[in-house]
């Protein structure tokens, strides 16, 4: 697993970023693609304003709102260009100033002279602030590559790991030949989103299935569009092992078994492979099983009950 902490600079932000941001360059043009920015946190700049310089953190974006600009106005100019430029400027990657406010002339002033970006949106801060979060949340994501297959199986992300060569990829093709959706074959782009993982392919390799004895294969192209899946969360894990390799296996399954990525739990089969059994049988009964389980059924614990009731009824008798 290699695990990758993105940044993106400030020309990927106002390119993606939702288009009701309305982002508008103010200052600092030719240092869009310098300014990286690798937090999803946003600060506001009031406490930094009054003297409290070292709140600024690197690589956030920092918002100037109404409070900001009325704060500034209120000073007198000489003490308003101390203020901006008390603001350790080298931390900041960019200012954006929301309510379409108009900024301070020494503001872009100074932001000009010390190559710093100042954007601006028509947004008001709560809503420009939710809006950029959620953006940065996913767009810095934390992610690692797993080598496993990612299938859409009944509206669930169904994450198939084993060791190179028992059979993830050829359980896959038959799972799709059934009507459910391939993700990712091989290698898996694991992103964690708050308390949510979600799986998406490389894109060299979306759509792609490799087979031993076929080579590579287009889904897309030999299944349609339905077959596939741009990615997923992950909502279950099943783990194929060789029967010989594989550690004792719990018959009734009474203990539920979870799979960590990221510090997040996912639950988790793990299925002896060995000649003859139909694996792609094996892991769709297991997302059903599954299912059930969430709905509050458990065949198990079912058993369990019925046969302590039969106990008690003897006992009685």
């Amino acid at each position: 697993m290699n695990q990758i902490n993105p940044k993106i600079t400030v020309a990927e932000f106002i390119e993606k970023a939702p288009k009701e941001l309305s982002l508008e360059v103010l200052t600092g043009k030719d240092f869009l693609d310098k300014k990286q920015i690798n937090s999803y946190r946003i600060q506001k700049l009031g406490l930094a304003l009054a003297g409290f310089s070292h709140y600024i953190h690197e690589g956030r974006i920092q918002i100037v709102g109404q409070s900001e600009i009325s704060y500034l106005k209120q000073l007198s100019k000489k003490k308003r260009v101390e203020a901006i430029k008390n603001l350790d400027l080298e931390k900041i990657t960019c200012i954006l100033i929301t309510k379409n406010l108009e900024p301070s002339p020494d503001l872009l002033q100074i932001a000009s002279e010390k190559n710093l970006v100042v954007l601006r949106t028509p947004k008001v801060s709560s809503i420009a602030i939710s809006l950029v979060s959620n953006f940065l949340q996913e767009a810095l994501a934390p992610q690692m590559t797993i080598h496993a297959v990612l299938l859409g199986m009944y509206g669930l992300g169904v994450l198939i790991k084993g060791s190179s060569g028992i059979g993830k990829s050829e359980c896959a093709l038959d799972l799709i030949t059934r009507g459910h959706q391939l993700v990712s074959d091989d290698v898996v782009i694991v992103k964690r989103i708050g308390d949510r993982l979600e799986g998406s392919s490389p894109e060299l390799t979306f759509e792609l299935l490799e087979i031993r004895g076929l080579g590579i294969i287009n889904i897309r192209d030999l299944f349609g569009v339905s077959a596939i899946s741009k990615q997923k969360n992950i909502d279950l894990c099943i783990e194929l092992k060789n029967w010989d390799k594989a550690e004792e296996i719990e018959r009734l399954g009474i203990e539920t078994q979870e799979e960590k990525i990221f510090g997040v739990s996912i639950p988790k089969f793990v299925l002896p492979v060995s000649p003859g059994r139909n694996l792609s049988t094996l892991v769709e009964t297991a997302v059903r099983v599954h299912l059930l389980r969430i709905k509050g059924y458990d065949a198990t614990q079912k058993l369990i009950e019925t046969h302590a009731k039969q106990i008690s009824n003897q006992a009685l008798e």
